[in-house]
Order: C-alpha cells, then sequence, then structure tokens
C-alpha cells in the first residue's frame, strides 16, 4: 500500500561486515509483496541482483525500477543530496510512489553518521524518519569478525534486528556460538538466524517503535536484556563484555525527574557520545502513570515515545546502554548522582 507523499518516508538501514550476506537478504526481501512499494539507495549495483529481480525499466543512470515494484537507486556523492533528489523525483511522480526507504551501506561502514545525517537536518527529518537498523552477520566468520574487526563490533552493538545469516551452510555449533556472542553485545536487539533458501520475514523492516501495533513486543525485547542483571543477581548494573564492548543495564524503583534525565543523558553524550553506541530505556518519569521510551545511537536521541501501559507490568526504569572503552561503574554512579 502506498502512502500521501507528504508522509514521511520510514528509512531502514542495512549493514554488515564484509561478505556477511546483505545483498542476498535484500534481494529475498524484495520479492516479498509487502515491501513492493519500497526504494533502495545503495553505493553501487555490484552483486545486488539486479539480473535476478529483472529491470523492468532504466530510468536513467542513477534509478532502475524492479519488476518487483521497488525502486532501486544509486547513492552519487553526499547521502543528504541523494535522498533530497530521490524524495524530490517521487513528488514529481518520476519514480514510482513508495513508503519505506533501505539505505545499504558497504561492509567497512559505520552506520552511527549515516543516523546523525537525519536527524541533524530539519529538512530530511520532514521527508524521512529512521526505523530498523538492521546488522547481518555472517554465520561461517562472524564469530572471527567480532574479535578481530572494531567495525564488525559497532554494527553488532547498534543494531536493531541482528540477521545471522548463513545458517544453511555453516556448523550448528558456530551458528550458536555467534549468536550468543551477539547477545552479550547487543541484549537488546532481536536475533534472527536465517540461510539463503529461507523466506526472509519482512517483520525486520517494517516491525519498528513507529508501528503503533508493535510498540509493546518491541519494547518487550529490549526488557529480555534485563535477564543479564537477574543471571548475575546484581540490583542495579548489569555489564557483559565483548572485547572493548561492554552491555549494561541500569534499572530503578523510584520515579525519575525528566529535566534530571535529560541533563545526565545530554552530559553522558556530550563528554562520551562517540563510545556510547546504543541507547535503549523504559523510564518511570514522576507525575505519568505510564512509561517513556528513548532510543539513540551516539550523539543522536530520537524523539521519546511515550506508551500507553507498562509492556510487562513492571513499573520501574530499566535503561540498556552499549558502551566503548567505559567504565560501568562510573556511568552508574553519575546516574545516581543526577538522576536518582
Amino acid at each position: 500500500m502506498t502512502v500521501a507523499p507528504s508522509a514521511p518516508v520510514t528509512t531502514n538501514i542495512l549493514t554488515g561486515f564484509l561478505g556477511a550476506g546483505k545483498t542476498s537478504l535484500l534481494k529475498r526481501l524484495l520479492t516479498r509483496p509487502d515491501l513492493a512499494d519500497t526504494a533502495v539507495l545503495i553505493n553501487e549495483f555490484g552483486e545486488v541482483g539486479i539480473d535476478h529481480l529483472l529491470i523492468q525499466e532504466v530510468v536513467d543512470e542513477e534509478v532502475v525500477l524492479l519488476q518487483s515494484g521497488c525502486v532501486c537507486c544509486t547513492i552519487r556523492g553526499d547521502l543528504k543530496d541523494a535522498l533530497l533528489r530521490l524524495d524530490a523525483r517521487r513528488r514529481r511522480g518520476e519514480v514510482p510512489a513508495f513508503s519505506r526507504l533501505v539505505i545499504e551501506t558497504t561492509g567497512l561502514a559505520d552506520p552511527a553518521p549515516i543516523v546523525a545525517t537525519f536527524s541533524a537536518d530539519p529538512m530530511l527529518r520532514h521527508h524521512y524518519r529512521l526505523g530498523n537498523i538492521v546488522t547481518v552477520v555472517d554465520a561461517e566468520e562472524g564469530t572471527a569478525h567480532l574479535a578481530d574487526y572494531e567495525e564488525a563490533r559497532r554494527q553488532a552493538a547498534v543494531a536493531d534486528r541482528l540477521v545471522v545469516s548463513k545458517t544453511d551452510i555453516a556448523a550448528p555449533g558456530k551458528t550458536a556460538r555467534l549468536a550468543a556472542a551477539l547477545a552479550r553485545i547487543n541484549p537488546a536487539a532481536a536475533i534472527v538466524e536465517s540461510g539463503e533458501d529461507d523466506e526472509a520475514a519482512s517483520e525486520l523492516l517494517t516491525s519498528d517503535l513507529h508501528d503503533l501495533g508493535s510498540r509493546s513486543a518491541e519494547v518487550q525485547r529490549w526488557l529480555a536484556a534485563e535477564r543479564l542483571a537477574e543471571e548475575h543477581h546484581h540490583h542495579d548494573i548489569d555489564r557483559s563484555r565483548h572485547g572493548d564492548i561492554r552491555a549494561l543495564v541500569i534499572t530503578a524503583e523510584r520515579p525519575l525527574d525528566w529535566a534530571a534525565f535529560g541533563l545526565w543523558l545530554s552530559m553522558l553524550l556530550n563528554r562520551h557520545g562517540a563510545d556510547v553506541l546504543r541507547v535503549k530505556g523504559l523510564l518511570r518519569i514522576s507525575g505519568r502513570e505510564a512509561p517513556v521510551v528513548v532510543q539513540g545511537v551516539q550523539h543522536t536521541i530520537h524523539k521519546p515515545v511515550h506508551l500507553e501501559r507498562w509492556p510487562d507490568g513492571d513499573a520501574r526504569t530499566r535503561l540498556v546502554l552499549i558502551v566503548r572503552h567505559l567504565e560501568p561503574q562510573a556511568i552508574l554512579r553519575s546516574f545516581r548522582a543526577f538522576v536518582v
């Protein structure tokens, strides 16, 4: 179903290390009828699978239309310019209307600057809104990549969805070890196992915090991270470490002052923003019965979302932070000093 051109286009970021299988996943997703009104921005066509999806029409050197109904474009130069050009063509009717955009990054790319591009520019925020960050990790080589490359660890840390690819050819033990490593790096992300012949789930892209029907389920995934704390019997904080990246969960029983929390988070990001890879939290705010959801990637914090009720009936603040090079106890001390 298409939407009016004036509605913001939900934008997903598809990332993953070199050879992880981003393109294969994207090809399978684009054949699904419920993603037919999707546009794709990629750095170069390369192996994007145009031959497999079949070209319906070559519009120009930047744009091709696929028989699936999707619009496929190259990024030439600056990302912001490419996004605005694509939106202008949509509004003029030069390409079919689309309600979703997928940006496929190069294998070594850090997704955070892409997130910042959207959040920092008012014009882009008017036309686009960020949806899920999907990171693809190779079941055969992924564990080694996480150990050896900071880029791979960052890609996993900022994801909303982690796709373990090539499970049909990897030994089961490798897949299990990788899934466990990913859960330690990013306990708040959903982990999906995928092989070349499976039917890729469109929910990887479509079910996110913007979707009213999935808000409760989405936050439930984040709260699963609290099991780390329960398993290790810590009250206020738990942490799990993989290399230089740690995941920690901060909990608070008493309601928080919204202004104090905002000041604490702003100061944390101002000083350590590049090393606070991901923030996801369900907050109990003074004067409010229902929770407030906050989430962000590095310096970029999305607009808070107000839920109608607590997803699990547990009216406590639970904040998941994925950090790099930072000491969790120092973060907890600062949280207590400013907020609790």
